[in-house]
């Protein structure tokens, strides 16, 4: 077995890794947090995509970020019995973006497909991204018709979140989207260029422009297991996703100071004339109601001010944007 056990930056040139073989026609890149009950029917049906699509030309690169269950043991296993499947390992758990990004960073490809590991976007699809891609697209990219096994919750909020995020940014970032996609390696060169940390790739994607194309399908349930993404990462998300392609936030700060301004000028004339008729009553809280708007609005500003200047200092640092701990393979090395 070829195993390297030397952690290794962003910045380790993904063919080293691979011990300098040749490109394949294809690389499949899934990150995996928690998919062990996923993994072996995910690896069946990518595979077959795959074979289906550029014969034996290809590999398929997991990235296990920092999974609590047995992930890493179901990858190695595959990996043994599947020379083209080749296993990362990142040194902790550090999201599903960036442990994304430390495959396309790793992956050889000359074209590469994005997909996650719970089988709710179909690797069947492939064949009809690669024939998209033969008649000159850059970028493939799956748009949900329907999300079925989601919540009433889940489907609203995504909805809206989607709709909301192409009014806030000055890019085109199609509505009912995931990171599913199919990308050309002079994409993916682009891509890999980006270096900022908090990462919203299927914004970089559409901002990247080149010519993307949409296939329209259908979202099946997850496959086994439960969603990585609770509530409190959406949100993170979404956060990450505005503060990263929009300054409408600052500027709706701006807008909230001159109205809460505007509410302050009317209230002290409100004040003087009652003060004027003699209608004050003993103990009146005016005082205490301004204060508090203005308190608030006050904190609401800073608190987006902070977001923004937060990602400025945590940018500045330059620290990697991942480690991968160790890359496995059951393909031998040069020489070995």
């Amino acid at each position: 077995m070829a195993k390297s056990n030397r952690p290794l930056a962003q910045s380790t040139d993904r063919r080293s890794v691979a011990w300098g073989l040749s490109a394949p026609r294809l690389s499949v890149v899934a990150p995996c947090f928690n998919e062990e009950a996923c993994l072996p029917e995910f690896h069946a049906r990518v595979t077959a995509a795959v074979r289906a699509a550029v014969d034996a030309d290809y590999e398929i690169l997991l990235v296990n970020d920092g999974s609590s269950d047995r992930t890493l043991d179901v990858m190695r296993a595959l990996a043994d019995k599947d020379p083209r499947l080749v296993v990362a390992n990142l040194s902790r758990n550090h999201g599903h973006q960036l442990a994304l990004t430390a495959g396309l960073t790793l992956c050889r490809g000359q074209r590469i497909l994005i997909i996650d590991a719970d089988l709710q976007d179909p690797p069947e699809l492939l064949g009809r991204m690669m024939a998209e891609m033969d008649r000159g697209a850059d970028v493939v990219f799956g748009q949900r018709r329907r999300r079925e096994g989601e919540t009433l919750f889940k489907n609203v909020t995504a909805a809206l979140f989607y709709r909301v995020l192409t009014r806030l940014v000055d890019i085109d970032i199609p509505v009912d989207t995931g990171d599913f996609r199919l990308m050309s390696r002079r994409a993916l060169d682009i891509l890999n260029s980006m270096p900022e940390r908090f990462r919203f790739i299927r914004g970089l994607v559409s901002w990247l422009g080149l010519r993307q194309v949409p296939i329209v399908y259908d979202r099946d349930p997850r496959y086994a297991g439960v969603t990585g993404y609770p509530l409190a990462k959406m949100v993170r998300f979404a956060l990450d996703a505005i503060t990263s392609f929009s300054i409408v936030p600052l500027r709706l700060a701006s807008v909230c100071g001159c109205i809460t301004a505007v509410c302050g000028l009317l209230m002290v004339g409100y004040t003087t004339g009652s003060w004027l008729l003699g209608v004050t009553v003993p103990g009146w809280t005016s005082l205490t109601t301004i204060v508090l708007i203005l308190g608030s609005v006050q904190l609401l500003v800073l608190g987006i001010m902070g977001e923004y200047l937060g990602r400025l200092y945590l940018e500045s640092k330059h620290r990697p944007l991942f480690i991968v701990e160790s890359v496995y393979s059951s393909t031998e090395e040069p020489g070995a």
